[in-house]
Protein backbone atom coordinates (compact mmCIF):
# COMPACT_ATOMS: atom_id res chain seq x y z
CA UNK A 1 0.00 0.00 0.00
CA UNK A 2 1.26 3.17 -0.95
CA UNK A 3 2.44 5.40 2.22
CA UNK A 4 -0.30 8.92 3.03
CA UNK A 5 1.25 12.01 2.20
CA UNK A 6 -2.11 14.38 1.77
CA UNK A 7 -5.81 14.17 1.10
CA UNK A 8 -5.24 12.70 -2.78
CA UNK A 9 -3.28 9.90 -1.22
CA UNK A 10 -5.60 9.00 1.49
CA UNK A 11 -8.28 9.16 -0.99
CA UNK A 12 -6.36 6.50 -3.14
CA UNK A 13 -5.86 4.00 -0.21
CA UNK A 14 -9.73 4.51 0.31
CA UNK A 15 -10.64 3.48 -2.50
CA UNK A 16 -8.61 0.82 -2.55
CA UNK A 17 -10.04 -0.47 0.38
CA UNK A 18 -13.55 0.12 -0.75
CA UNK A 19 -12.96 -1.97 -3.63
CA UNK A 20 -11.83 -4.55 -1.85
CA UNK A 21 -14.76 -4.28 0.74
CA UNK A 22 -12.16 -5.33 3.51
CA UNK A 23 -9.30 -4.28 5.19
CA UNK A 24 -5.94 -5.61 3.97
CA UNK A 25 -2.39 -6.61 5.54
CA UNK A 26 -0.76 -3.20 5.85
CA UNK A 27 -4.53 -0.92 6.72
CA UNK A 28 -6.79 -1.07 9.21
CA UNK A 29 -10.10 1.03 9.57
CA UNK A 30 -11.73 1.78 12.39
CA UNK A 31 -14.89 4.83 13.00
CA UNK A 32 -13.80 4.93 16.87
CA UNK A 33 -17.14 7.15 17.23
CA UNK A 34 -17.13 5.86 20.90
CA UNK A 35 -13.49 5.62 21.45
CA UNK A 36 -10.48 3.32 20.61
CA UNK A 37 -11.95 -0.21 20.85
CA UNK A 38 -9.65 -2.81 22.62
CA UNK A 39 -8.94 -5.13 19.80
CA UNK A 40 -6.81 -2.15 18.50
CA UNK A 41 -4.24 -2.58 20.56
CA UNK A 42 -3.48 -6.45 18.78
CA UNK A 43 -3.29 -4.57 15.75
CA UNK A 44 -0.57 -2.38 16.69
CA UNK A 45 1.08 -5.42 18.59
CA UNK A 46 0.60 -7.25 15.22
CA UNK A 47 1.61 -4.35 12.32
CA UNK A 48 4.71 -3.61 15.22
CA UNK A 49 5.71 -7.51 15.23
CA UNK A 50 5.40 -7.55 10.90
CA UNK A 51 6.11 -4.94 8.52
CA UNK A 52 4.44 -1.89 9.94
CA UNK A 53 1.06 -0.71 9.03
CA UNK A 54 -1.36 1.89 8.79
CA UNK A 55 -4.44 2.87 11.15
CA UNK A 56 -6.90 5.09 9.22
CA UNK A 57 -9.21 6.02 12.01
CA UNK A 58 -12.56 8.18 12.13
CA UNK A 59 -13.73 6.34 8.65
CA UNK A 60 -17.03 4.31 8.53
CA UNK A 61 -16.31 0.79 7.18
CA UNK A 62 -19.89 0.26 7.18
CA UNK A 63 -21.24 3.20 5.33
CA UNK A 64 -18.65 2.80 2.36
CA UNK A 65 -15.32 3.82 4.11
CA UNK A 66 -16.60 7.36 4.18
CA UNK A 67 -15.85 9.51 7.41
CA UNK A 68 -17.82 8.70 10.10
CA UNK A 69 -20.23 11.50 11.49
CA UNK A 70 -18.78 12.43 15.13
CA UNK A 71 -15.78 11.51 14.96
CA UNK A 72 -13.33 13.45 17.81
CA UNK A 73 -9.93 13.31 15.98
CA UNK A 74 -8.44 15.48 19.26
CA UNK A 75 -9.60 12.61 21.40
CA UNK A 76 -8.74 9.94 19.66
CA UNK A 77 -5.04 10.93 18.89
CA UNK A 78 -4.97 11.66 22.81
CA UNK A 79 -6.13 8.06 23.46
CA UNK A 80 -3.65 6.32 21.15
CA UNK A 81 -0.84 8.09 21.98
CA UNK A 82 -1.74 6.82 25.48
CA UNK A 83 -2.53 3.01 24.14
CA UNK A 84 0.87 2.93 22.39
CA UNK A 85 2.88 4.35 25.98
CA UNK A 86 1.12 2.74 28.29
CA UNK A 87 -0.93 -0.73 27.33
CA UNK A 88 2.32 -1.75 24.78
CA UNK A 89 5.55 -3.16 25.56
CA UNK A 90 7.71 -1.89 24.36
CA UNK A 91 6.21 1.64 23.42
CA UNK A 92 5.18 1.79 20.19
CA UNK A 93 5.80 5.46 18.83
CA UNK A 94 3.45 6.27 15.93
CA UNK A 95 3.59 8.49 13.27
CA UNK A 96 0.11 10.48 13.08
CA UNK A 97 -1.31 13.32 10.94
CA UNK A 98 -4.91 14.42 10.45
CA UNK A 99 -6.41 15.09 6.74
CA UNK A 100 -9.83 16.46 5.87
CA UNK A 101 -12.12 15.23 3.51
CA UNK A 102 -15.17 16.24 2.61
CA UNK A 103 -15.02 18.62 5.58
CA UNK A 104 -14.35 15.59 8.32
CA UNK A 105 -11.35 14.72 9.39
CA UNK A 106 -9.59 11.53 9.39
CA UNK A 107 -6.39 10.50 12.09
CA UNK A 108 -3.94 8.49 9.77
CA UNK A 109 -1.59 6.81 12.27
CA UNK A 110 1.42 4.90 10.84
CA UNK A 111 2.77 1.91 12.95
CA UNK A 112 6.58 1.55 12.17
CA UNK A 113 7.71 -2.23 12.40
CA UNK A 114 10.28 -2.51 15.73
CA UNK A 115 14.01 -3.46 15.48
CA UNK A 116 14.26 -7.03 15.97
CA UNK A 117 16.10 -6.65 18.79
CA UNK A 118 12.82 -4.64 20.71
CA UNK A 119 10.45 -7.71 18.88
CA UNK A 120 7.82 -8.56 20.39
CA UNK A 121 5.53 -6.13 20.67
CA UNK A 122 2.44 -7.35 23.18
CA UNK A 123 -0.40 -6.12 25.16
CA UNK A 124 0.93 -5.78 28.60
CA UNK A 125 -2.74 -6.90 30.47
CA UNK A 126 -1.98 -10.28 28.45
CA UNK A 127 1.62 -10.98 28.57
CA UNK A 128 4.15 -11.79 26.68
CA UNK A 129 2.87 -15.29 25.59
CA UNK A 130 -0.37 -14.42 25.79
CA UNK A 131 -0.50 -11.12 24.07
CA UNK A 132 1.64 -10.60 20.77
CA UNK A 133 0.43 -10.65 18.00
CA UNK A 134 1.36 -10.65 13.96
CA UNK A 135 -0.90 -9.48 10.84
CA UNK A 136 -2.49 -11.91 8.55
CA UNK A 137 -4.90 -10.79 5.46
CA UNK A 138 -6.92 -8.34 7.21
CA UNK A 139 -6.70 -9.73 11.16
CA UNK A 140 -4.50 -10.39 13.82
CA UNK A 141 -2.88 -13.55 15.06
CA UNK A 142 -1.66 -14.35 18.22
CA UNK A 143 1.64 -15.44 18.25
CA UNK A 144 2.47 -19.41 18.94
CA UNK A 145 4.61 -19.88 21.65
CA UNK A 146 7.43 -21.11 19.58
CA UNK A 147 6.89 -17.94 17.33
CA UNK A 148 7.28 -15.30 20.45
CA UNK A 149 10.45 -17.78 20.75
CA UNK A 150 12.22 -17.51 17.79
CA UNK A 151 11.51 -13.34 17.88
CA UNK A 152 13.52 -13.38 21.67
CA UNK A 153 16.28 -15.09 19.98
CA UNK A 154 17.09 -11.61 18.26
CA UNK A 155 17.74 -10.36 21.51
CA UNK A 156 20.99 -12.85 21.77
CA UNK A 157 23.08 -14.99 19.62
CA UNK A 158 21.58 -18.08 19.72
CA UNK A 159 24.02 -21.17 20.65
CA UNK A 160 21.29 -24.23 19.33
CA UNK A 161 24.26 -25.32 17.14
CA UNK A 162 26.84 -25.45 19.73
CA UNK A 163 24.95 -28.00 21.91
CA UNK A 164 26.65 -31.18 23.12
CA UNK A 165 24.82 -34.12 21.94
CA UNK A 166 25.09 -36.19 24.81
CA UNK A 167 24.29 -40.09 23.28
CA UNK A 168 26.90 -39.12 20.71
CA UNK A 169 30.53 -39.91 20.37
CA UNK A 170 33.42 -39.37 18.33
CA UNK A 171 32.91 -42.81 16.29
CA UNK A 172 29.63 -40.97 14.67
CA UNK A 173 31.49 -38.87 13.18
CA UNK A 174 32.53 -39.50 9.36
CA UNK A 175 36.31 -40.03 9.91
CA UNK A 176 36.86 -38.83 6.62
CA UNK A 177 34.81 -35.93 5.90
CA UNK A 178 36.50 -34.79 9.33
CA UNK A 179 40.19 -35.01 8.11
CA UNK A 180 39.47 -33.30 5.11
CA UNK A 181 38.04 -30.46 6.99
CA UNK A 182 41.10 -30.26 9.84
CA UNK A 183 43.40 -30.16 6.57
CA UNK A 184 41.55 -27.32 5.18
CA UNK A 185 41.46 -25.13 8.40
CA UNK A 186 45.14 -26.18 8.82
CA UNK A 187 45.96 -24.68 4.99
CA UNK A 188 43.61 -21.70 5.57
CA UNK A 189 44.76 -20.47 8.93
CA UNK A 190 48.04 -21.75 9.08
CA UNK A 191 49.03 -19.51 11.62
CA UNK A 192 46.79 -21.09 14.59
CA UNK A 193 46.10 -24.17 13.10
CA UNK A 194 49.27 -25.54 10.92
CA UNK A 195 51.21 -27.40 14.40
CA UNK A 196 48.10 -28.40 16.51
CA UNK A 197 47.11 -31.82 17.23
CA UNK A 198 43.79 -32.90 16.04
CA UNK A 199 41.71 -33.12 19.69
CA UNK A 200 42.78 -29.31 19.96
CA UNK A 201 42.07 -28.10 16.92
CA UNK A 202 38.22 -30.35 17.06
CA UNK A 203 37.57 -28.59 20.54
CA UNK A 204 38.60 -25.17 19.31
CA UNK A 205 36.14 -25.38 16.30
CA UNK A 206 33.41 -26.97 18.62
CA UNK A 207 33.47 -29.77 16.24
CA UNK A 208 32.87 -31.45 19.83
CA UNK A 209 33.54 -30.61 23.58
CA UNK A 210 33.96 -32.28 26.89
CA UNK A 211 30.84 -33.17 28.61
CA UNK A 212 30.61 -32.85 32.62
CA UNK A 213 32.62 -36.88 32.79
CA UNK A 214 35.65 -35.36 30.51
CA UNK A 215 34.68 -37.20 27.53
CA UNK A 216 34.78 -35.87 24.23
CA UNK A 217 31.50 -35.53 22.42
CA UNK A 218 30.29 -33.94 18.96
CA UNK A 219 28.41 -30.84 19.38
CA UNK A 220 25.16 -30.53 16.85
CA UNK A 221 26.87 -28.61 14.52
CA UNK A 222 29.54 -31.30 14.16
CA UNK A 223 27.17 -33.70 13.54
CA UNK A 224 25.62 -32.26 11.51
CA UNK A 225 28.24 -31.27 9.29
CA UNK A 226 30.74 -34.74 9.38
CA UNK A 227 28.26 -37.03 11.16
CA UNK A 228 27.82 -40.47 9.34
CA UNK A 229 24.04 -40.52 10.47
CA UNK A 230 22.79 -37.30 12.47
CA UNK A 231 19.24 -38.52 11.66
CA UNK A 232 19.92 -41.37 14.84
CA UNK A 233 19.63 -38.82 17.40
CA UNK A 234 17.59 -36.10 15.80
CA UNK A 235 15.37 -37.76 13.28
CA UNK A 236 13.83 -34.77 11.96
CA UNK A 237 16.85 -32.90 11.01
CA UNK A 238 16.46 -34.24 7.02
CA UNK A 239 15.32 -32.99 3.88
CA UNK A 240 11.34 -34.26 2.64
CA UNK A 241 11.27 -33.91 -0.83
CA UNK A 242 8.45 -33.98 -2.64
CA UNK A 243 7.54 -33.86 -6.68
CA UNK A 244 3.40 -33.69 -7.38
CA UNK A 245 1.79 -33.76 -11.08
CA UNK A 246 0.44 -30.05 -10.57
CA UNK A 247 0.44 -26.53 -9.20
CA UNK A 248 -1.19 -27.65 -5.85
CA UNK A 249 -0.93 -30.57 -3.41
CA UNK A 250 -4.34 -31.67 -4.11
CA UNK A 251 -3.98 -32.10 -7.83
CA UNK A 252 -3.18 -35.67 -8.86
CA UNK A 253 -2.27 -37.46 -11.94
CA UNK A 254 -4.00 -41.15 -12.46
CA UNK A 255 -5.04 -40.91 -8.91
CA UNK A 256 -1.20 -40.25 -7.80
CA UNK A 257 -0.81 -37.27 -5.57
CA UNK A 258 2.84 -37.33 -6.07
CA UNK A 259 5.15 -38.52 -8.76
CA UNK A 260 8.46 -38.71 -6.49
CA UNK A 261 9.32 -38.68 -2.52
CA UNK A 262 11.97 -39.13 -0.90
CA UNK A 263 13.33 -38.47 2.69
CA UNK A 264 16.90 -37.64 2.34
CA UNK A 265 19.61 -38.11 5.52
CA UNK A 266 22.92 -38.01 6.67
CA UNK A 267 25.26 -34.78 6.93
CA UNK A 268 24.62 -31.91 5.29
CA UNK A 269 27.16 -32.05 2.22
CA UNK A 270 25.51 -35.90 1.37
CA UNK A 271 21.88 -34.24 1.81
CA UNK A 272 22.62 -31.37 -0.57
CA UNK A 273 24.36 -33.82 -2.94
CA UNK A 274 21.28 -36.35 -2.82
CA UNK A 275 18.59 -33.53 -3.32
CA UNK A 276 20.24 -32.28 -6.30
CA UNK A 277 19.97 -35.35 -7.79
CA UNK A 278 16.32 -35.80 -6.84
CA UNK A 279 15.63 -32.26 -8.53
CA UNK A 280 17.76 -33.38 -11.71
CA UNK A 281 15.79 -36.71 -11.66
CA UNK A 282 12.00 -35.24 -11.76
CA UNK A 283 12.61 -31.70 -13.06
CA UNK A 284 12.33 -31.77 -16.85
CA UNK A 285 15.06 -30.87 -19.71
CA UNK A 286 14.64 -28.64 -22.61
CA UNK A 287 17.71 -27.64 -25.20
CA UNK A 288 19.29 -24.38 -26.26
CA UNK A 289 20.58 -23.99 -29.23
CA UNK A 290 23.69 -21.22 -29.72
CA UNK A 291 24.70 -21.19 -33.47
CA UNK A 292 26.29 -24.90 -33.92
CA UNK A 293 25.86 -25.78 -30.32
CA UNK A 294 22.90 -27.79 -29.20
CA UNK A 295 22.76 -28.28 -25.19
CA UNK A 296 20.73 -29.72 -22.07
CA UNK A 297 19.02 -27.05 -20.41
CA UNK A 298 17.35 -28.14 -17.07
CA UNK A 299 14.20 -26.08 -15.09
CA UNK A 300 16.76 -25.46 -12.08
CA UNK A 301 20.37 -24.67 -12.60
CA UNK A 302 22.04 -26.79 -10.48
CA UNK A 303 23.87 -24.38 -8.73
CA UNK A 304 21.31 -22.29 -8.00
CA UNK A 305 19.39 -25.51 -6.33
CA UNK A 306 22.35 -26.59 -3.81
CA UNK A 307 22.64 -23.08 -2.59
CA UNK A 308 18.80 -23.16 -2.01
CA UNK A 309 18.92 -25.90 0.32
CA UNK A 310 22.75 -25.60 1.45
CA UNK A 311 20.71 -22.28 2.34
CA UNK A 312 18.09 -23.83 4.13
CA UNK A 313 20.35 -25.70 5.98
CA UNK A 314 22.62 -23.58 7.62
CA UNK A 315 20.52 -21.02 8.56
CA UNK A 316 16.85 -22.76 9.35
CA UNK A 317 16.12 -23.24 13.00
CA UNK A 318 17.69 -25.81 15.15
CA UNK A 319 16.21 -24.80 18.68
CA UNK A 320 14.95 -27.69 20.58
CA UNK A 321 11.29 -26.95 19.16
CA UNK A 322 12.59 -26.41 15.50
CA UNK A 323 14.40 -29.51 15.45
CA UNK A 324 11.25 -31.38 15.05
CA UNK A 325 10.61 -29.94 11.67
CA UNK A 326 12.52 -30.97 8.39
CA UNK A 327 13.18 -28.75 5.61
CA UNK A 328 10.65 -29.43 2.86
CA UNK A 329 11.66 -29.24 -0.81
CA UNK A 330 8.45 -29.51 -2.89
CA UNK A 331 8.89 -29.77 -6.42
CA UNK A 332 5.81 -28.56 -8.69
CA UNK A 333 5.29 -28.04 -12.18
CA UNK A 334 5.90 -24.94 -12.31
CA UNK A 335 8.02 -24.19 -9.55
CA UNK A 336 10.62 -25.40 -6.76
CA UNK A 337 10.06 -24.61 -3.02
CA UNK A 338 12.24 -24.45 -0.63
CA UNK A 339 10.86 -24.45 3.32
CA UNK A 340 12.97 -24.32 6.37
CA UNK A 341 11.89 -23.75 10.25
CA UNK A 342 12.66 -20.20 11.48
CA UNK A 343 12.32 -17.02 9.62
CA UNK A 344 15.60 -14.54 8.38
CA UNK A 345 17.59 -13.59 11.27
CA UNK A 346 19.07 -10.16 12.84
CA UNK A 347 19.67 -8.06 10.55
CA UNK A 348 19.34 -9.83 7.11
CA UNK A 349 15.53 -9.03 5.41
CA UNK A 350 14.08 -9.99 2.10
CA UNK A 351 15.08 -6.10 1.02
CA UNK A 352 18.60 -6.90 2.34
CA UNK A 353 18.88 -10.41 1.31
CA UNK A 354 21.27 -9.43 -1.55
CA UNK A 355 23.51 -7.28 -0.06
CA UNK A 356 26.82 -8.31 0.95
CA UNK A 357 26.50 -6.74 3.91
CA UNK A 358 23.45 -8.65 4.98
CA UNK A 359 25.16 -11.65 7.05
CA UNK A 360 23.66 -12.44 9.99
CA UNK A 361 24.24 -16.06 10.52
CA UNK A 362 21.77 -17.52 13.20
CA UNK A 363 24.13 -20.65 13.81
CA UNK A 364 27.69 -19.25 13.89
CA UNK A 365 29.22 -22.55 14.37
CA UNK A 366 27.61 -24.89 11.60
CA UNK A 367 27.82 -21.90 9.19
CA UNK A 368 31.90 -21.67 9.62
CA UNK A 369 32.58 -25.28 9.62
CA UNK A 370 30.32 -25.67 6.71
CA UNK A 371 32.24 -23.29 5.00
CA UNK A 372 35.36 -25.74 5.30
CA UNK A 373 33.26 -29.23 4.79
CA UNK A 374 33.94 -31.03 1.72
CA UNK A 375 31.70 -31.92 -0.94
CA UNK A 376 32.37 -32.86 -4.75
CA UNK A 377 32.07 -29.28 -5.92
CA UNK A 378 33.98 -27.87 -3.08
CA UNK A 379 32.97 -26.68 0.17
CA UNK A 380 29.28 -26.09 1.11
CA UNK A 381 28.76 -22.74 1.84
CA UNK A 382 31.20 -19.65 1.68
CA UNK A 383 29.87 -18.31 4.67
CA UNK A 384 29.89 -14.44 3.29
CA UNK A 385 26.25 -14.01 2.97
CA UNK A 386 26.57 -14.79 -0.29
CA UNK A 387 24.47 -17.59 -1.19
CA UNK A 388 21.26 -15.60 -1.98
CA UNK A 389 23.09 -13.59 -4.40
CA UNK A 390 24.74 -16.82 -5.78
CA UNK A 391 20.99 -17.92 -7.02
CA UNK A 392 20.18 -14.96 -7.99
CA UNK A 393 23.26 -14.75 -10.72
CA UNK A 394 23.05 -18.29 -11.61
CA UNK A 395 19.18 -17.71 -12.24
CA UNK A 396 19.95 -14.32 -14.60
CA UNK A 397 22.72 -15.68 -16.63
CA UNK A 398 20.06 -19.04 -17.28
CA UNK A 399 17.52 -16.29 -18.55
CA UNK A 400 15.36 -16.91 -15.76
CA UNK A 401 12.92 -14.81 -12.93
CA UNK A 402 14.71 -14.06 -9.98
CA UNK A 403 13.74 -16.51 -6.81
CA UNK A 404 10.56 -15.68 -4.54
CA UNK A 405 11.88 -15.19 -0.59
CA UNK A 406 8.57 -15.47 1.97
CA UNK A 407 9.84 -14.69 5.71
CA UNK A 408 7.55 -15.25 8.62
CA UNK A 409 8.45 -15.45 12.52
CA UNK A 410 7.92 -19.29 12.09
CA UNK A 411 9.29 -20.19 8.60
CA UNK A 412 11.69 -19.02 5.59
CA UNK A 413 10.53 -19.94 2.03
CA UNK A 414 12.18 -19.45 -1.31
CA UNK A 415 10.49 -20.20 -4.33
CA UNK A 416 12.31 -20.67 -8.02
CA UNK A 417 9.95 -20.13 -10.80
CA UNK A 418 10.64 -22.99 -13.33
CA UNK A 419 12.45 -22.02 -16.64
CA UNK A 420 9.95 -21.21 -19.41
CA UNK A 421 6.05 -22.77 -19.61
CA UNK A 422 7.51 -25.96 -17.63
CA UNK A 423 6.64 -28.51 -20.79
CA UNK A 424 8.82 -30.82 -21.40
CA UNK A 425 10.54 -29.84 -24.71
CA UNK A 426 11.59 -26.61 -25.43
CA UNK A 427 13.85 -25.44 -27.94
CA UNK A 428 15.13 -22.10 -27.27
CA UNK A 429 16.98 -20.71 -30.50
CA UNK A 430 19.97 -17.64 -29.74
CA UNK A 431 20.59 -15.31 -32.87
CA UNK A 432 25.06 -15.39 -33.15
CA UNK A 433 26.89 -13.99 -35.54
CA UNK A 434 28.24 -15.73 -38.33
CA UNK A 435 31.99 -15.45 -36.68
CA UNK A 436 30.96 -16.65 -33.68
CA UNK A 437 29.05 -19.69 -34.92
CA UNK A 438 32.75 -20.22 -37.28
CA UNK A 439 34.47 -20.37 -33.98
CA UNK A 440 32.55 -23.11 -32.92
CA UNK A 441 32.87 -27.07 -33.96
CA UNK A 442 29.54 -27.35 -35.85
CA UNK A 443 29.62 -31.43 -35.86
CA UNK A 444 29.96 -30.87 -31.58
CA UNK A 445 27.33 -33.13 -30.03
CA UNK A 446 25.24 -32.78 -27.24
CA UNK A 447 26.50 -31.49 -24.31
CA UNK A 448 25.16 -31.55 -20.58
CA UNK A 449 25.15 -28.73 -17.93
CA UNK A 450 28.47 -29.98 -16.35
CA UNK A 451 30.18 -30.08 -19.65
CA UNK A 452 28.70 -26.92 -21.00
CA UNK A 453 30.57 -25.07 -17.99
CA UNK A 454 34.13 -27.08 -18.58
CA UNK A 455 33.51 -25.97 -22.36
CA UNK A 456 32.29 -22.04 -21.17
CA UNK A 457 35.78 -22.46 -18.43
CA UNK A 458 38.14 -23.03 -21.71
CA UNK A 459 36.59 -20.52 -24.48
CA UNK A 460 37.08 -18.12 -21.32
CA UNK A 461 40.50 -19.07 -20.98
CA UNK A 462 41.98 -19.98 -24.18
CA UNK A 463 43.19 -23.13 -22.98
CA UNK A 464 43.84 -24.42 -19.71
CA UNK A 465 45.21 -27.03 -17.80
CA UNK A 466 43.09 -29.90 -15.23
CA UNK A 467 44.16 -27.73 -12.25
CA UNK A 468 43.09 -24.41 -13.70
CA UNK A 469 40.16 -25.55 -14.51
CA UNK A 470 39.31 -27.44 -11.22
CA UNK A 471 40.35 -24.17 -9.55
CA UNK A 472 37.87 -22.43 -11.80
CA UNK A 473 35.21 -24.22 -11.43
CA UNK A 474 35.47 -25.29 -7.64
CA UNK A 475 35.98 -28.89 -8.62
CA UNK A 476 38.24 -32.01 -7.50
CA UNK A 477 40.50 -32.21 -10.11
CA UNK A 478 40.01 -36.24 -9.94
CA UNK A 479 36.78 -35.88 -10.99
CA UNK A 480 37.05 -33.03 -13.21
CA UNK A 481 39.72 -35.18 -15.24
CA UNK A 482 36.97 -37.59 -15.87
CA UNK A 483 34.48 -35.17 -17.46
CA UNK A 484 37.46 -33.42 -19.38
CA UNK A 485 38.47 -37.03 -20.77
CA UNK A 486 35.02 -37.85 -21.87
CA UNK A 487 35.13 -34.40 -23.75
CA UNK A 488 38.45 -35.36 -25.28
CA UNK A 489 37.10 -38.40 -26.81
CA UNK A 490 34.04 -37.05 -27.56
CA UNK A 491 35.70 -34.59 -29.91
CA UNK A 492 35.16 -31.47 -28.33
CA UNK A 493 38.20 -30.81 -26.01
CA UNK A 494 41.74 -31.96 -27.44
CA UNK A 495 45.14 -32.07 -25.54
CA UNK A 496 48.21 -29.39 -26.61
CA UNK A 497 50.79 -32.22 -25.07
CA UNK A 498 51.13 -35.77 -24.51
CA UNK A 499 49.87 -37.10 -21.05
CA UNK A 500 52.89 -37.86 -19.42
CA UNK A 501 54.06 -34.15 -20.55
CA UNK A 502 53.94 -31.69 -17.22
CA UNK A 503 52.77 -28.94 -19.71
CA UNK A 504 49.29 -30.45 -20.65
CA UNK A 505 46.45 -28.05 -21.49
CA UNK A 506 43.37 -28.55 -23.96
CA UNK A 507 42.03 -26.14 -25.46
CA UNK A 508 38.39 -26.37 -27.79
CA UNK A 509 38.90 -28.83 -30.85
CA UNK A 510 38.27 -27.05 -33.92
Amino acid sequence: MEPIRDEAGLIRVLEVIQKSGTDNQTVEVKSCIGGLTKDLARTISAFSNGSGGMLILGVDERKGFVPAAGFDVGKIQDALSSMCMEKLEPIVRPLMDVYVIDDAPVLVAEIPELLPRDKPCFVRASSRYGGSYIRTGDGDRRLTTYEVDRLMEEHRQPRHDERLVDEATMDDLDQSLLQRLLARERKVHARGFANMDDATMIKKLHIARQDEAGMLRPTLAGLLALGTYPQEFFPRLNVTFTCYPGLTKDDTLGGRRFLDSATLVGPIPSIIDDLEAAVARNARTGAVVEGAFRRDVPDYPPVAVREAVANALMHRDYSEEGCATPVFVDLYRDRLEVTNPGGLYGSVTIATMESALGGSSRNMRLATLLESTPTELGYVAENRGTGYRAIVGELARAGMPAPKPEDLVSYFRLTLVARGDGRAERLVARTTSAASAAARPVDQPDLNAEQMRIVESVRELGSASITELARHLSVSRSTLAKRVARLVERGVLKPTHPGSSPSRRYSLAG
